[in-house]
């Protein structure tokens, strides 16, 4: 290395150490956690090569972001969107329901907390940070165009200056500030009505509790437990498939109909995307009565209420990101959280 004293396991260790902070910058612009640690590696391999160049005009971690904002500029550059059920398509009554799956591309992805919400010290910052990998931030960051969504980040999420953004995109402080204003106009049309999933940090006494009866419901696959737990208006969702259900009636009814095989089903609690989570196994029928991955379970909760109730259903991917077991035994009453 010609840039100071710095050795290759020195330059290593000062790398990894924004992992983390990086790989939850590059998941909010992709709305992807596979292609955000693409995205990360992508970075740190720049970072290692061009390391001799960098002449310390900024901080390591600016010239980082400034790399990491290159490469999902470039990442972007095909135009892909991802969405959730709702950004695409109509509400589906229950008995019209057709389970049509879409390539994994559309779907804005789920993501551990572990992996994109560095450990702070800062309760107001660890909040935004939480808030900010909410899937319904995030489904709205996805309809920003590219730069807007890159400066709305910075400023508003990761609390940039204007001149260090407009410093980070080569461009002018007024234009940073047009752009924020803008996304700022974007965000505030699209708002959703409850949109914002009222989950404090950690979990209060009530949310804690309506949790417990959430699990309890489930593991039964009690229907009038969970009606008592579920907003009149909750949604379900469950990528890959394009169907999104509205509504009590039609998300038990699914439940007893298409999805009557989850019935005995276990959760296993994850921290998922700033909200509470569940990794579902459902009865395994060829596992001598054990237990198989069936989805990573996403809750919206407001005013005591589960208003959103979002079923990932690609497991083998999913449950290996989380750290999660392909396999729990039947007389495995609850594993160790993942990752």
């Amino acid at each position: 290395m010609t840039n100071g004293t710095a050795t290759p396991t020195d330059l290593d260790a000062r790398l990894e150490a924004h992992r983390t902070e990086l790989t939850g910058y590059c998941y909010r612009m992709l709305g992807s956690s596979f292609e955000a640690e693409d995205a990360v590696q992508d970075t740190m391999i720049r970072a290692w090569r061009s390391y001799d160049k960098f002449e310390g005009r900024s901080s390591l971690r600016s010239w980082l972001y400034r790399i990491a904002t290159n490469v999902c500029l470039d990442m972007l550059t095909a135009g892909n969107k991802r969405a959730r059920p709702m950004d695409l398509t109509e509400s589906t009554p229950l008995a019209q329901a057709a389970l049509s799956p879409r390539p994994d591309n559309t779907w804005l992805e789920p993501v551990p907390d572990a992996r994109v919400l560095p450990t702070t010290d800062d309760p107001a910052e660890a909040a935004v940070a939480k808030e900010s990998v909410r899937l319904a931030f995030m489904a709205a960051l996805q309809r920003l165009p590219a730069k807007q969504r890159a400066v709305l980040i910075l400023r508003e999420v990761l609390a940039w200056k204007a001149a260090e953004v407009a410093e980070l995109l080569d461009t002018s402080v007024a234009s940073v500030n047009s752009a924020l204003q803008r996304a700022r106009a974007t965000l505030a049309e699209q708002q959703e009505p409850g949109a914002a999933a009222a989950v404090s940090d950690p979990l209060d006494e009530d949310q804690q509790k309506l949790l417990d009866r959430y699990v309890a419901a489930f593991e039964g696959y009690d229907m009038t437990a969970l009606t008592a737990l579920l907003h009149e208006d909750a949604v379900m969702t469950m990528p890959p498939f394009d169907l999104w259900l509205t509504g009590v009636r039609d998300i038990t009814g699914f439940m007893t109909t298409l999805g009557a095989p989850c019935a005995g089903s276990r959760l296993v609690p994850v921290q998922v995307n700033g909200l509470p989570g569940f990794a579902q196994y459902k009865p395994d029928p060829e596992g001598g009565g054990g237990f198989t991955p069936w989805a990573v379970q996403v809750l919206e909760i407001s005013d005591g209420r589960i208003t959103g109730f979002h079923c990932f259903l690609d497991t083998k991917r999913w449950f290996p990101l989380f750290g999660l077991p392909l396999h729990l035994e039947a007389e495995t009453d609850q594993v160790e959280e993942g990752a």
